[in-house]
């Protein structure tokens, strides 16, 4: 990693030269399955979309611990049920359920245009991810954007889509319920109609122009965090208002993009925070 911080099958009508083509972005698929397992991650889906859980699995041990939140989808007909240890690991294709695992419809993915107007509307902040692959730290950004109550996540990479891991989202412990998440498989493109919108962009770089401490981050705003190894792609470089950088000793180069993010986002919302937060 080179940063230091870090639909319808409708066919689509016939272009209009008077406006911009829209945000590239990959259908939801509505009707397709997620099995979502670890305590925390499974009680969130349960609390937070209860009209979309079909089964839920979970061991004796956390049985207790969840019956309040099973009796909304008991109500509905949804089979829950005790489940031993290999059905539970069967069922999540790991070991690391922690005694939980439910399977739901898919979650809704937001559009990057229904991302931008919920930006716009709040004057908030979200995080865009730059080919951000290792599922581990793209959790534990979602875990820390969660926790200081940031808006929303943009994942961007190469087609078919960017996918969001089921151990991202065991890692994000809840976190992924609690934003508005959306992706792209052109992410350069869909900053810069997020600017044409008015939302601003800074991208996270280790020799960015600007030092985070005391940097004011613009309102409404996008904040963008480059690939493990290769930090921000050129593109992705090119369409960001600011490169903002947090300097270390020097005694390593960079950050894990995790904790890189876990910085920025801090530094950002505790001493600037955004309106009516």
């Amino acid at each position: 990693m080179r940063h230091t911080l870090p639909r319808s099958q409708i066919p689509p009508s016939a272009p209009n030269p008077k406006r911009p083509p829209p945000f590239p972005h990959t259908p939801s698929h509505a009707f397709k399955e997620e099995v979502t397992f670890g305590f925390y991650a499974g009680l969130a889906l349960l609390n937070q979309r209860p009209e979309d859980v079909q089964t839920v699995l979970f061991s004796p041990e956390v049985a207790s611990k969840i019956a309040g939140a099973l009796r909304r989808p008991r109500e509905r007909g949804v089979p829950c049920r005790e489940a031993p240890e290999q059905e539970l690991a069967r069922s999540a294709g790991s070991t690391h359920h922690e005694g939980l695992c439910v399977v739901a419809r898919a979650r809704r993915w937001f559009t990057p245009a229904e991302l931008a107007e919920h930006l716009l509307q709040r004057q908030g902040v979200a995080v865009a991810l730059d080919r951000v692959r290792n599922p581990y730290n793209i959790g534990a950004i979602l875990r820390t954007a969660a926790f200081f109550g940031l808006d929303g996540v943009l994942l961007g990479a190469p087609a078919p889509h960017p996918a969001l891991a089921p151990d991202a989202i065991r890692v994000a412990e809840g976190g992924a319920e609690h934003l508005k998440l959306s992706r792209t498989t052109d992410l350069a493109d869909t900053l810069g109609r997020l600017r044409s919108k008015g939302v601003a962009v800074v991208g996270a770089e280790s020799h960015g122009t600007v030092e985070l401490a005391g940097y004011h981050f613009p309102r409404p705003v996008v904040v963008v965090l480059g690939n493990e190894r290769e930090g921000l792609g050129d593109r992705i470089r090119a369409r960001c208002d600011r490169l903002v950088s947090i300097r270390g000793s020097g005694a390593v180069q960079s950050l894990n993009v995790s904790i890189a993010a876990g910085v920025m986002i801090a530094e950002m919302v505790r001493n600037h925070p955004s309106p009516g937060r």
